[in-house]
């Protein structure tokens, strides 16, 4: 399984792939498909953050167990 760190990188880089596709006069066919390819990208992003690990990261500076709970 890919984790989700490397998926959203993977999906960040499609995303501008898609934009240099929008952007190069040569290919018509990126010319064409560049909106859906970030499109594309923007939809994994957005689903790898939703769907992504749950763990919290623990917070080292804070004080254990001391003071008012």
């Amino acid at each position: 399984m890919i984790r989700a760190a490397t998926l959203q990188r993977i999906a960040e880089v499609v995303m501008v792939l898609g934009i240099i596709a929008l952007c190069q006069p040569w290919n018509l066919f990126l010319h064409r498909y560049g909106l859906t390819i970030i499109i594309a990208g923007l939809v994994t992003f957005m689903l790898t953050n939703w769907f992504g690990s749950k763990v919290v990261p623990a917070d080292d500076e804070a004080p254990s167990k001391e003071g008012h709970a």
